[in-house]
């Protein structure tokens, strides 16, 4: 399948201030591990290749073990989750297919004993930020691995 449109060239201002978003998410509240497995959480719910693609090349380039990104569609079942990257995940699976009533209480009590008030907006602001991703690149159908050596993901070893 080839990309339909070219959407950093056709809207160059909008994906500067998404890239921004994303720059400032990086110094958030949020640590780099969980932000990497909140993000290939919601590619692989929402079917995005590009960006599952590039985000498991950057989690194993900030040395995320392999074993946990094959768990991680299976993060419920797999002893390999601490409860923080849990509550994390619970939190991106229910804003990324929000139920018809909304965010369940129950949920939304859970996630709250491993983060403060503070974590969970920024938490929220990374799930929002990579479902926006997700909807650009399959909507245009970015190609895995277009892009890698652009992000430097060429020196992941992976191809």
């Amino acid at each position: 399948m080839s990309q339909r449109i070219n959407y950093f060239q056709q809207s160059p201002e909008l994906v500067k201030k998404m890239i921004e978003l994303g720059n400032a998410l990086e110094s958030s509240s949020i640590e780099q591990s969980i932000r990497h497995l909140v993000e290939i959480r919601a590619s692989q719910m929402n079917g995005c290749a590009f960006c599952l693609d590039m985000h498991i090349k950057q989690a194993r380039m900030h040395g995320e073990r392999e074993l946990r990104l094959h768990h991680l569609v299976n993060w419920r079942e797999s002893p390999l989750f601490e409860q923080r990257e849990r509550a994390a995940l619970a939190w991106t699976e229910i804003l990324t297919r929000i139920p018809e009533q909304g965010v369940p209480t129950d949920v939304y009590e859970r996630v709250r004993t491993q983060y403060s008030e503070k974590e969970l907006s920024d938490l929220t602001f990374v799930i929002m930020s990579i479902n926006a991703w997700n909807r650009a690149n399959i909507a245009f159908t970015l190609v895995p691995g277009s892009f890698d050596k652009n992000f430097g993901l060429d020196q992941s070893g992976l191809v």
